[in-house]
């Protein structure tokens, strides 16, 4: 018999975004590329603010489905650099999926919206980042994401 699962929460991430570009129709969905400004990092134990670069790169699917790619860092208060690499999915109904497009609101329990967020630092206090997997509940805003990680145990 293997370990049961179980997750734990760690620390949300919230990720100032700026404005859509977008490489056009690739014949398998819309490239999109959504750059991050900015932001922080919450929890207990770790604290800090998201660097100003770095972008979310999208894959549109005809039915809505967003299969995306973020990368981006952040710095710990206590002076940690942490790369971020952030692969995930958004769906939901067409129509709600074209409102969040729009920059409308949405109820973000009506999407799904999970992420396998990867770390990596040097800093020896933050390396647990890089010793265990961690998946992320999103919910996408006008001009942010907020994440909500959780350690898998």
């Amino acid at each position: 018999m293997t370990p049961q699962l179980a997750t734990r929460y760690v620390f949300t991430i919230t990720a100032e975004i700026g404005g859509v570009t977008s490489a056009g129709e690739l014949g398998h969905g819309v490239r999109r590329i959504i750059p991050i400004t900015g932001g922080t990092v919450k929890g207990a134990g770790i604290n800090g603010k998201v660097c100003p670069f770095g972008a979310d790169f999208q894959i549109i699917r005809p039915n809505e489905l967003i299969e995306l790619e973020a990368r981006y860092a952040f710095e710990t208060d206590d002076g940690a650099t942490v790369y971020v690499e952030n692969k995930g999915l958004r769906f939901g109904p067409v129509d709600l999926l074209q409102k969040l497009k729009r920059g409308e609101p949405v109820d973000p329990k009506l999407i799904y919206f999970r992420t396998v967020p990867k770390f990596e630092t040097g800093h020896e206090k933050y390396r647990w980042l890089m010793e265990n997997l961690f998946i992320g509940s999103a919910a996408r805003h006008a001009d942010r994401v907020v994440i909500d990680v959780h350690q898998v145990l």
